[in-house]
């Protein structure tokens, strides 16, 4: 699959949904903090900002990494280190149990690829059928290695049958990759920020784990006070 600038989506043929109108869902990430929000422990002031990133429909459970494992390799550490997803988008394409890939990149009413800073948003839109289940990665833009996404398993697109619609936030969770030494968020010199280019950083050959085990982590583990993602079918588009 060719990665373009903006929204690139690949849909693949899926025999048991042959007999089904796949439900389109319009999925938003909303970047709710505001400029110069975090104060680091040498008292310098830092927003926060999210990377562009990849949304995956699939039927298997763990597509994109298994927690309590080692990074699988295939463009994770690209993702949770520089925030480019092009490498992880290209792996899962035509994986086993991957049913599409989306990237997201151009953040709304901007022309341009960019991550989201305080008051910005991605909007995409993504298709599945009951069965189906839903998993996205963004980087924490101010971190060495750490990613939003939810539980390996990704989301249910559907719940008896109906699609889902509403608030997804409590779902996602700030996982740390394990590919890097972590460092002050905010300050560190190999953050995206401020490293000197991609894959720069002391590597660290750990696992991927909930953020809040790691050093660091758990002042950042509350996804609900930095971000919002909500999810809503394309039939409730005009709905209040």
């Amino acid at each position: 699959m060719s990665i373009a600038a903006g929204l690139s989506l690949s849909f693949a043929s899926v025999a048991s949904g042959a007999d089904m109108t796949p439900t389109k869902f319009t999925v938003r990430i909303e970047n709710i903090t505001n400029p110069d929000a975090f104060t680091a422990s040498n008292g310098v002031k830092w927003s926060l900002a999210f990377s562009p990133g990849v949304a995956v429909v699939h039927t298997e459970k763990a597509p994109i990494f298994s927690a309590g494992k080692k990074d699988r390799g295939k463009g994770l550490e690209a993702q949770s280190e520089d925030g480019d997803p092009s490498m992880l988008a290209k792996s899962l394409e035509n994986g086993k149990g991957i049913k599409s890939v989306a990237v997201f990149n151009t953040p709304v009413g901007v022309s341009g690829p960019g991550p989201i800073t305080p008051g910005g948003a991605y909007e995409f839109t993504v298709s599945g059928v009951p069965g189906d289940r839903l998993s996205i990665t963004t980087m924490m833009g101010q971190s060495n290695d750490w990613f939003y996404a939810p539980a390996e398993s990704g989301i249910e697109l559907f719940k008896n049958g109906n699609p889902i619609s509403g608030d997804l936030t409590s779902q996602m969770i700030l996982w740390d990759a394990g590919t890097e030494v972590n460092e002050k968020p905010g300050i560190g010199p190999n953050q995206g920020p401020r490293q000197k280019a991609p894959n720069t950083g002391e590597t660290e050959s750990g696992v991927v784990r909930n953020a809040k085990d790691v050093k660091y982590g758990a002042a950042f583990v509350n996804v609900s006070s930095v971000m919002r993602v909500t999810i809503k079918p394309a039939q409730m588009a005009g709905a209040n």
